[in-house]
C-alpha cells in the first residue's frame, strides 16, 4: 500500500516533481492541441516549404510547407495516447497473468511461466515488428502490438510479488477463516502491489514511446498524413544534412518525455520504499 509519508518524500525530489509537471503539461497539450496549435497539422503551403524557425513558424516548416510546431503538437496527442493506453493495457494483462500464476503455484505456475519465458527470449522489437506486420499499420495496429509485448515483463514482476506476499501471516489467517482464493487475491494481495504497479507503469510508458517512435521511424508504424513523434523524426532524418530542425524538435520531444518518465519513476520508487520510515 502507499505509505503515509509518500508525498513528503516525493516532493523532496525536485527532478521527480519537475518531471511530473512536464508530463502534466504534455497531457494538457495533447488534450487541447486543437486550441494551442496555430495551424492545422495537415495544412500545406508549398510556397513556404522547408522554412527555418521564424516568427510565424516557431519550429519551421517541412517539405510540404506544414507548420512543424502544429504537427509536433498533433504528434504529442498520438504518441501520448498510444503510450498511455499501451502502458495501462500491458499493466492489466501482466498483472492478471502474473497474479494467477504466482498464487496458483505448482504445475500451473510452472506451465504459465514457461510460456512467458519463451516469449521473453524473443527480442521485443522483432516480436513487435512481426505482430505489426500481421495486424497492420496504424494506431490500432501499433497499440495492439505494443500491448501484446509489454505485458510479459509486468507478469514476471507481479508473479514475484504475489509469491512473496502470499506467504504473509494475514494471508494464512484469511485461508484459515475460509476466505475464497479469489477474494484473498483481490482484497489482500493485489492492493499491496499497488506501489510496484505505479512505478512499473512510469517505466512502461517511456518504453512504449520509444517503441512507437522506432516503428514509425522505420516505416512500420503510423501511416501519413497521421503524425507522431516517430513519423516526424523519420521525415526529418531524410533532410538532416540541410534542414536539421526537422529532426531536432521531434527528437528533443522524445528525449525529454522519456527522461521525465524515468525521473518520475525513480522518484516514485524512492517515495514508496517502505524501508524509509522517516523523511530525511
Amino acid at each position: 500500500m502507499i505509505q503515509p509519508l509518500f508525498w513528503p518524500r516525493f516532493r523532496q525530489d525536485r527532478l521527480a516533481v519537475a518531471s511530473l509537471l512536464l508530463i502534466a503539461a504534455l497531457l494538457l497539450i495533447a488534450i487541447f492541441g486543437d486550441v494551442i496549435a496555430p495551424y492545422a497539422h495537415d495544412l500545406q503551403n508549398t510556397d513556404n516549404n522547408l522554412a527555418a524557425p521564424n516568427a510565424q513558424h516557431w519550429m519551421g516548416t517541412d517539405a510540404l510547407g506544414r507548420d512543424l510546431f502544429s504537427r509536433l503538437i498533433y504528434g504529442t496527442r498520438i504518441s501520448m495516447a498510444v503510450s498511455l493506453l499501451t502502458g495501462v493495457s500491458a499493466l492489466l494483462l501482466g498483472t492478471c497473468y502474473g497474479a494467477v500464476s504466482g498464487y496458483a503455484g505448482g504445475r500451473i505456475d510452472n506451465a504459465m511461466m514457461r510460456g512467458v519465458d519463451v516469449l521473453y527470449a524473443i527480442p521485443d522489437l522483432l516480436l513487435i515488428i512481426l505482430i505489426t506486420v500481421l495486424i497492420g499499420r496504424g494506431v490500432s495496429g501499433v497499440f495492439l502490438a505494443l500491448s501484446l509485448v509489454g505485458w510479459i515483463t509486468v507478469a514476471r514482476l507481479i508473479r514475484g510479488e504475489v509469491l512473496r506476499l502470499k506467504e504473509n501471516a494475514y494471508v494464512e489467517a484469511a485461508r484459515a477463516f475460509g476466505v475464497k482464493d479469489v477474494r484473498i487475491l483481490l482484497k489482500h494481495i493485489l492492493p499491496n502491489t499497488f506501489g510496484v504497479l505505479i512505478v512499473t507503469l512510469t517505466f512502461r510508458i517511456p518504453s512504449a514511446i520509444l517503441a512507437e517512435s522506432t516503428l514509425s521511424f522505420i516505416g512500420l508504424g503510423l501511416t501519413p498524413p497521421a503524425a507522431s513523434w516517430g513519423t516526424l523524426a523519420n521525415e526529418g532524418w531524410k533532410a538532416l544534412k540541410f534542414y536539421p530542425h526537422l529532426i531536432f524538435f521531434p527528437g528533443l520531444a522524445i528525449f525529454m518525455t522519456m527522461l521525465a518518465f524515468n525521473f518520475l519513476g525513480d522518484g516514485l520508487r524512492d517515495a514508496l520504499d517502505p524501508k524509509q520510515n522517516k523523511v530525511s
